[in-house]
């Protein structure tokens, strides 16, 4: 069984050989840019403010208005909530062994048979990408048996843009669907040891070095 996360799995598709050194060899560690360092800072500014009422920092002011829509929708909040499904898409626990994928919820929200999911993302807006607010869903429906409809949306903080998705439970297994060819492509790497190069723009970015597409930015 091949266990994963929205994030492994898009490392995977962006670069096989990149992920095998990664996360199977572990004899490569990727870089912390500044980019990077800089969403965990935002992250971690929200979440002590959605969850514990802490001041945002001057320089984070700018973001109080939209957590404070946030604030304003009834039912019970859940901040940085961890969830995972077994094989048979069942509710484990997220540290599991026997875990067959799991994510963590910047924010979720449930209110009876309607739950909000909101994704901070502190990138560009310029090619939103959604299916992970789709995978939250699908967890979100296990989990939380009682919800029917869900409300999504990718919160660019940067950019003051918001992006909203709507599911219903009844999607869920067209969303599953959506995911089956990927996740068929990860099986196959792991049954065939098959991690093979894919180079793109992001290769000056790579821990590699030992892959013929490595270069240095």
């Amino acid at each position: 069984m091949v266990q994963w996360s929205y994030s492994s799995l898009k490392e995977f598709l962006n670069c096989p050989k990149q992920y095998y050194h990664t996360k199977i060899a572990k004899d490569c560690d990727k870089k912390v840019t500044q980019q990077m360092l800089y969403g965990t800072e935002v992250h971690k500014a929200l979440e002590d403010y959605v969850r514990d009422s802490k001041p945002l920092a001057k320089n984070y002011q700018f973001i109080k208005p939209v957590l404070d829509e946030l604030l304003a929708i009834k039912g019970t909040r859940y901040v940085e909530h961890k969830m995972a499904l077994n094989p048979d898409k069942q509710p484990c626990d997220f540290y599991s062994d026997g875990r067959w994928v799991r994510g963590v919820v910047d924010l979720l929200i449930v209110d009876g048979d309607t739950a909000y999911i909101i994704d901070y993302k502190t990138g560009n807006n310029k090619y939103p990408d959604s299916k992970q607010l789709k995978l939250m869903a699908l967890m979100t429906y296990a989990h939380f048996p009682e919800v029917v409809k869900v409300k999504a949306g990718l919160l660019f903080v940067l950019k003051n843009t918001f992006v909203p998705e709507e599911y219903q439970r009844d999607d869920a297994e067209n969303l599953w669907r959506g995911f089956r060819v990927d996740i068929d492509r990860l099986e196959i790497a792991y049954q065939n040891s098959m991690w093979p190069p894919q180079p793109s723009g992001l290769c000056g970015w790579c821990p590699v070095n030992s892959c013929k597409f490595h270069r240095e930015r």
